[in-house]
């Protein structure tokens, strides 16, 4: 995940150089657009370094510094892809917004303070514009919106002179799979925001902990006037019946997920300058099926100083009204997830979302050397879990090689490891964000009520706690600078790696001495987690390298094991729980240290 702060690799720093030279020259052979020329060392891709993260804790999307959407997986972290130019230039699909203007543009992308509220900042020698990306999140209290709208909000500013914008929204459905129809709808809109809206508006900014991030957009001098755009692109995807993969599951709500491929529509609130001058967008229907790409919208617009826009993409309200069964339902789901557009509305939820964030963050105990790195870490952490369950996702994306060229080792990481998310889980007690932890726990009960057939867990889960996750190979889909497979699904479901047990045990270990005290039911599967390991522990494994061959006897699962017999023992000591088998965790623990100093 690329950090604000992340040293660029030596070809951009080249590339950087050589662009300070073309801004000089200024020569008419030199004037390609931005985005072209940070992919064009990277055989049309970004350095994975330079891609942020924006997320809703149930998906997120990876923003390059060109202002590009590469990739987006909708409407949750393990749904089908809508976005994948991370994976296939050509034909995996994105949503740009970027300078038209000459080479001589740069960009620079940071988080507003104690958010995960990303913007990217353009500037050149006509004007500095920014474009910030969020997913909407409530904040706690909220006067507007106390249920989470589940958008995708792209805001495009001109900060400073005169910005010309090109917009490209190219979604290409279930990992690239479903063709998609493009209908762009008149929706003959008038101006929804009165001038004394401003007013309050501003009001509310100074009043605000935020005001110092809304500053630059001097809410005192609020646009005069804003309307929604005339205009609403309308994507809908072809039904497929997937037979294979990780939608092939029998848990209801993993397959639910995993199949999700929804309609989806981009609309957006127009915000004019002080004077009075709007700018102008227009919609234009493209087709791009010569690169495999499909239909998208495009569009250029030019912003002055003070003007504003902002872009919406969501699931249309049809998706889900579908599977409604009462007019009451449907009249609820309006009210809570439909509500009339407008800029205010849009300024709104941007504001709920950094509160949000920055009260999440403020429960962080941290006072260290080291406070703006530790609390940058544990935003991106908290983005990386699962809300309705408490699951940590590992990554966010799917099939990213560990090293460029042909190892073929490209794995789908939208699951839950248990060796993950015990460390994660770490992090978050001794920085006393002890919620984290507790929902973990209780995702921990989830998976330990239905153990494998022989007492153990599986390394890995779905975020829903589901088993099942077949592998399968996306061959119309080039990789990441063409290192394919391409893969969803995760075969290394069944591997035993006997290591997850000390992980899981000593974070549990922390939980219950820096968290919440274990209940007896937990106590008892805990206990029979460590039976599990003083009857397995001989075992040869895969390890932690999850090395897809002939098991072995590896030193790091063996010492794993003896912390999990270890931590078993500690808490049965210092919370006098049953121990039955006492003797024997201790007999077998003394064996592994022995087994281990010897080999």
């Amino acid at each position: 995940i690329h950090m604000s702060k992340a040293a660029p690799t030596e070809p951009a720093e080249r590339l950087e150089r050589r662009m300070s030279r073309l801004s000089v020259s200024g020569s008419s052979q030199d004037e390609r657009r931005l985005t072209e020329e940070l992919r064009r060392h990277y055989d049309g891709y970004l350095a994975i370094n330079q891609y942020g993260m924006i997320g809703n804790l149930r998906t997120a999307a990876m923003v390059g510094m060109d202002g590009s959407i590469d990739f987006m997986c909708w409407p949750e972290f393990d749904s089908p892809s809508v976005f994948c130019r991370l994976l296939d230039k050509t034909r995996g699909g994105h949503f740009s917004i970027t300078p038209a203007c000459a080479i001589s543009a740069t960009s620079k992308q940071q988080y507003l303070p104690f958010s995960n509220v990303l913007t990217t900042k353009f500037l050149s020698e006509d004007g500095v514009g920014t474009v910030t990306d969020f997913m909407h999140r409530p904040r706690p209290r909220s006067r507007h919106h106390r249920h989470m709208l589940p958008w995708l909000i792209r805001s495009v500013e001109a900060i400073r002179g005169e910005l010309t914008f090109d917009l490209e929204c190219f979604p290409a459905f279930d990992y690239a799979r479903a063709p998609h129809t493009l209908e762009i709808h008149d929706t003959h809109s008038v101006s929804v925001d009165h001038p004394d809206a401003a007013g309050h508006l501003a009001t509310e900014a100074a009043n605000s902990i935020f005001q110092s991030v809304f500053s630059h957009w001097d809410l005192s001098e609020a646009q005069s006037e804003s309307f929604v755009g005339p205009q609403c692109a309308v994507f809908t995807p072809e039904k497929a019946d997937r037979s294979q993969g990780p939608a092939h599951t029998s848990n209801a709500a993993d397959h639910a997920a995993q199949t999700a491929v929804d309609a989806m529509d981009l609309r957006y609130v127009v915000g004019c300058a002080g004077g009075g001058s709007c700018p102008f967008i227009r919609f234009s229907a493209t087709d791009h099926h010569e690169r495999g790409l499909g239909r998208g919208v495009t569009a250029r617009f030019t912003l002055q100083e003070g003007q504003r826009v902002f872009f919406i993409l969501r699931s249309t309200p049809e998706s889900a009204i579908a599977q409604l069964n009462s007019r009451a339902e449907i009249d609820d789901y309006h009210a809570k997830f439909d509500p009339p557009l407008s800029m205010r509305m849009t300024e709104n939820l941007l504001e709920d979302t950094l509160l949000y964030w920055l009260t999440w963050i403020r429960g962080c105990s941290y006072q260290g050397r080291w406070l703006e790195n530790v609390e940058r870490s544990a935003l991106i952490l908290k983005m990386l879990t699962y809300e309705p369950t408490g699951a940590v996702v590992a990554a966010v994306t799917f099939s990213l090689p560990e090293a460029i060229g042909s190892s073929g080792r490209n794995w789908d990481y939208r699951y839950t490891w248990v060796r993950d998310s015990a460390f994660t889980m770490y992090a978050f007690m001794r920085l006393g964000l002890n919620r984290e932890a507790r929902d973990y726990m209780a995702f921990v009960r989830t998976v330990c009520s239905e153990k494998n057939a022989d007492g153990g867990l599986q390394i890995m889960y779905t975020l829903r706690g589901g088993r099942e996750m077949d592998e399968l190979v996306l061959p119309h889909l080039e990789g990441y600078r063409a290192c394919a497979p391409v893969r969803i699904g995760n075969g290394a479901a069944d591997h035993v790696q006997l290591d997850i047990y000390g992980e899981l045990l000593d974070a549990v270990y922390l939980y219950n001495k820096f968290s919440n005290p274990l209940s007896y039911d937990e106590w008892v599967d805990i206990r029979a987690l460590v039976d599990y390991v003083c009857d397995n522990y001989h075992r040869p494994d895969m390890g932690i390298w999850e090395v897809r061959g002939v098991r072995q006897n590896f030193t790091y699962s063996k010492v794993q094991c003896w912390v999990a017999i270890d931590r078993g023992l500690r808490l049965a000591d210092k919370r006098d729980f049953p121990c039955p088998s006492a003797a024997k965790w201790r007999a077998t623990r003394d064996t592994i240290y022995e087994d281990v100093m010897r080999h």
